[in-house]
């Protein structure tokens, strides 16, 4: 770093808490910004976890630009004009307040929403995100400039950029979502943003008062310090694996639980964490212990989120990755922070930065979705993180060792093939099979000093853990789409006769929804979560006695085995986001029950609030929400709202039917406050098997209806056990302008 050659340098605590209350607040609002938008965004788009990583790269590209914008004004313009092309900037966001949607937004149904969402993006908030962006950097570089005794070594203030992204984030699950509504959240930025606007203008003024700017801009090294393209590559690859990493541990959080912005903000919150740490003053203490600590916690984490996560309790598996990912982060942006350039290269090194972040954005984004048919660009990245930790070069010069760590290599991945073409059924050895696997994890930690071999060994590890699941799960088709990962597979069950039977299963992420049995006697046979000694199976027992000519609505496609229920009067309609799942459920390639129990049936893709919105009022007798992402149920088809337009749609004495079986959340708490607010009658059962029937299992469901005698019928059934839903006093009624997970956490 240069040392200041004004010996009279500025001493005033005044400007650094002023240029860092602007980096601070700024950072706020970056951060502030983005779950609001990604909460209001989310039910255009069925609630899908995809929605936050698009936005996330918006955020990104917006950043970068944000970045070349500050770099080309420093790098090109004296301090005066900087200053009065960057007010002008200021006052064209002006147009953009207050923030929110265009009137009138509505996503194509037939085609990836990608591009839609982006668009969606600029148009509300790309101006005056993009003065929030250009603040780090440009603030920074006019903190270099006006001759204070630090100004030689302006990171510090980064810090504090970042402890404002933190403290915003943690702020909004824990106190924003859940105490104030999205029309005001908007309102409260918007007033906000005028503040921070302030704040530049008086670090503009100082940055203008300062006599000695232009000397300390012409100043010079004595030294050469160009940048090498290779020191420009190394930065780049250190901030693009985390950015990567980033949206691949989010995606594994919320597909499973809910796309809400708790689940986002845990890894963001953990990333930017990293960034408070790597640039403060313990950073030379803190970054040997990290990279001692990552191949550490690299064993239990492969050993099991890997070869074997059914083994732990689904927080535990959280916490490993959780874990994994944060100790992997602070290698790769400790390396970045220990490699930082003097104040002559600022810009340039946050610009590449920030192209870096934007890149991991995209490739998470853009490019796996097309290349993969599962997220295997989040394991890649663990491997990369890996080959970026110090001693890459050493590893790499030393030829003996280097020859070594290669017969090693060749020789796990010989004996990995061979045990996978010799061994005729695997299944009976996967206990020995994962031992070996387990062991190998292991023995990588001999390499922790050996970047190279110790990603290499590690991607052996993950690639044969991934080939041994594939072929035990016999996966028949896989597929992924902006919505998540489809897969058919098929397995194995014992009949009533104590014979062998295939069937077929149906999943989305990791939770399966749907399954048939091949047997022609049982194929039309409905299974899993809608048995017929199941919740629904006892309505359309009880209530098709009554009518046989029911119009029936359903939000929810999955293998299509509600489809079975169907009688010939009636008319069915399915609600789908996604034209995956029609495509897969329709071939009867994969799943017969469409095709033999209601080949004419109607299916309307999209979200389903916006289409059913479309409908006519009073059509269904019955209406059926089972609308989940893997295991996560889109939160805006539960607000009071969504309830409402159920009903609109569904005739006086018809009845709604939701699915809540759900591992992480207790979905019936919130339709608990919904019943009481809106004044309906509702009956809940938590149906557990009596007997072991193959493929009836453990389900939750609940029925409501606008009048208590609707569901009589129900309530006097001898089929199962109906009850009342539990009284809720600690949930807040869920709204679109207000929903929080925390209080219904099981």
């Amino acid at each position: 770093m240069n040392s200041p050659s004004n010996t009279q340098a500025d001493r005033s605590l005044f400007l650094i808490l002023l240029f860092a209350a602007t980096l601070f607040a700024s950072a706020a609002l970056m951060f502030v910004l983005q779950p609001l938008f990604g909460k209001i965004l989310l039910p255009l788009l069925g609630g899908s976890p995809a929605v936050w990583n698009t936005c996330m790269v918006f955020y990104q590209s917006l950043l970068f630009l944000g970045y070349l914008y500050a770099h080309y004004l420093s790098t090109r313009l004296n301090q005066h004009k900087q200053i009065l092309a960057h007010v002008a900037v200021i006052l064209v966001s002006f147009l953009a307040l207050p923030v929110g949607l265009p009137d009138n937004v509505s996503p194509p149904t037939e085609s990836n929403p990608t591009f839609w969402l982006l668009g969606i993006l600029f148009l509300s908030i790309g101006l005056p995100f993009f003065v929030v962006s250009t603040t780090a950097p440009l603030v920074q570089k006019w903190f270099a400039n006006v001759g204070h005794h630090t100004s030689d070594d302006p990171y510090f203030l980064y810090a504090a950029s970042n402890a404002g992204s933190l403290i915003a984030l943690l702020s909004y699950p824990f106190f924003i979502e859940p105490h104030i509504g999205l029309a005001n959240q908007k309102s409260f930025w918007s007033i906000g943003f005028l503040l921070l606007c302030l704040l530049i203008a008086g670090c503009a003024f100082t940055l203008w008062k300062a006599q000695q700017a232009k000397a300390v801009a012409e100043e010079t090294d004595t030294e050469n310090d160009e940048l090498s393209l290779a020191t420009k590559l190394h930065w780049l690859a250190l901030a693009f694996v985390p950015s990567s990493l980033l949206l691949g541990l989010t995606t594994f959080i919320s597909t499973d639980i809910a796309s809400v912005p708790l689940l986002w903000i845990i890894p963001l919150t953990l990333y930017l964490l990293t960034f408070v740490i790597v640039f403060s003053k313990w950073h030379d203490k803190i970054h040997p212990l990290m990279v001692s600590l990552q191949p550490i916690v690299l064993l239990p984490f492969i050993a099991y989120s890997f070869v074997n996560p059914a083994v732990l309790p689904f927080w535990v598996d959280l916490g490993l990755h959780l874990t994994a990912f944060f100790l992997a982060v602070m290698v790769c942006h400790g390396e970045l922070a220990r490699l930082r350039p003097n104040t002559r290269h600022l810009t340039t090194y946050y610009l590449i930065m920030s192209f870096a972040g934007m890149l991991g954005g995209m490739f998470n984004t853009f490019v796996a979705p097309f290349i993969f048919n599962a997220v295997y660009e989040y394991p890649l990245m663990i491997i990369a993180a890996l080959l970026l930790r110090p001693g890459l070069k050493e590893s790499i010069g030393d030829k003996k060792e280097w020859l070594k760590q290669l017969i090693l290599l060749i020789a796990v991945i010989v004996i990995g093939l061979g045990m996978f073409f010799s061994i005729d059924d695997l299944a009976q050895y996967l206990d020995t099979i994962g031992v070996g696997l387990i062991l190998l994890a292991g023995l990588t930690y001999a390499f922790r000093a050996q970047p190279v071999t110790l990603a290499l060994l590690t991607g052996i590890l993950i690639f044969f853990t991934f080939g041994l699941h594939g072929l035990l799960s016999h996966t028949l088709y896989q597929d992924r789409t902006f919505f998540g990962v489809l897969s058919v597979r098929e397995s194995m069950l014992t009949d009533e006769q104590g014979q062998p039977e295939k069937y077929r299963e149906f999943f989305h992420g990791t939770t399966k929804h749907g399954a048939q049995r091949l047997a022609t006697k049982d194929s039309r046979t409905p299974l899993t979560y809608f048995s017929r000694p199941g919740p629904i199976g006892q309505l359309f027992s009880e209530y098709d006695k009554v009518n046989d000519s029911w119009e029936i609505g359903i939000i929810g496609l999955g293998a299509g085995t509600l489809s079975c229920y169907t009688k010939p009067q009636q008319s069915w309609t399915f609600y789908e986001l996604d034209p995956l799942v029609v495509d897969i459920a329709s071939n009867p390639t994969y799943f017969t029950y469409i095709s033999q129990c209601n080949p004419k049936m109607a299916m309307k893709i999209g979200d389903a609030r916006l289409s059913l919105e479309k409908e006519p009022d009073h059509k269904f007798d019955l209406f059926v929400v089972d609308a989940f992402s893997s295991d996560s149920i889109p939160t805006h088809l539960l607000t009071q709202e969504a309830i409402k337009l159920y009903f609109d749609k569904i005739k006086p004495d018809g009845i709604l039917a939701l699915h809540i079986t759900n591992r992480h959340l207790a979905l019936k708490n919130v339709l608990s406050v919904h019943e009481k607010q809106l004044q309906l009658s509702a009956l809940m059962q938590e149906f557990k098997p009596q007997q072991e029937i193959p493929l009836v299992i453990a389900t939750d469901w609940v029925v409501m209806a606008k009048k208590p005698d609707i569901l009589d019928k129900l309530r006097q059934s001898q089929l199962g056990s109906w009850q009342k839903l539990p009284i809720s006093f600690d949930v807040k009624p869920w709204t679109d302008d207000f929903t929080n997970i925390i209080t219904i956490w099981k």
